[in-house]
């Protein structure tokens, strides 16, 4: 299985060689892509799913920095923490493979902590609103997080047909 992530069209497509099983409407970064480090720009490129975080945690649980905060998400949590981009429920670190462009140096993936994560059920899928990382919905995310196994490959781009 391999994920690719269409910008110009916001959704995350499940390939299995070229056979496509699945696509799901995403939120990207709010600045558009670009890989440098601080940017909050969805990076571009190849990639892998480095690690999976989250397994059979419930919908809506809460990270930060990778860790369940034991919270479940609600809109009064978000009312106490403003302006905060939730990540809920699923996380799918991704790590660059292309050395120089997305991978080591102030443009590494791994290092900005680039996810697909789960989001609140309100946030708008469709349209860019991240702080650089794909956002999903929960129930979305879960099945995903089901289906991909670690080092599946994620190609990040924008306005092109499916990659060969």
């Amino acid at each position: 299985m391999k994920i690719e992530i269409d910008i110009a069209k916001q959704t995350l497509s499940l390939l299995e060689g070229d056979v496509l099983h699945r696509v799901y409407p995403i939120s990207s970064g709010a600045n558009g892509v670009g890989e440098q480090n601080g940017s909050l720009r969805t990076p571009r490129g190849k990639h892998i799913v480095r690690a999976k975080i989250g397994a059979g945690a419930a919908v809506d649980t809460v990270f930060v920095a990778r860790r369940s905060t034991g919270e479940r998400y609600t809109k009064s949590l978000r009312e106490q923490h403003p302006g905060r981009d939730w990540i809920l429920t699923r996380i799918l670190w991704l790590s660059g493979t292309e050395c120089g462009k997305n991978r080591l140096g102030p443009n590494d993936t791994m290092c900005r902590y680039i996810y697909i994560h789960g989001s609140p059920d309100d946030v708008e899928m469709g349209a860019p609103g991240s702080h650089g990382c794909i956002r999903m919905r929960n129930r979305d995310v879960i099945e995903l997080f089901d289906l991909v196994k670690l080092g599946a490959p994620v190609e990040i781009f924008e306005n092109r047909a499916h990659s060969s």
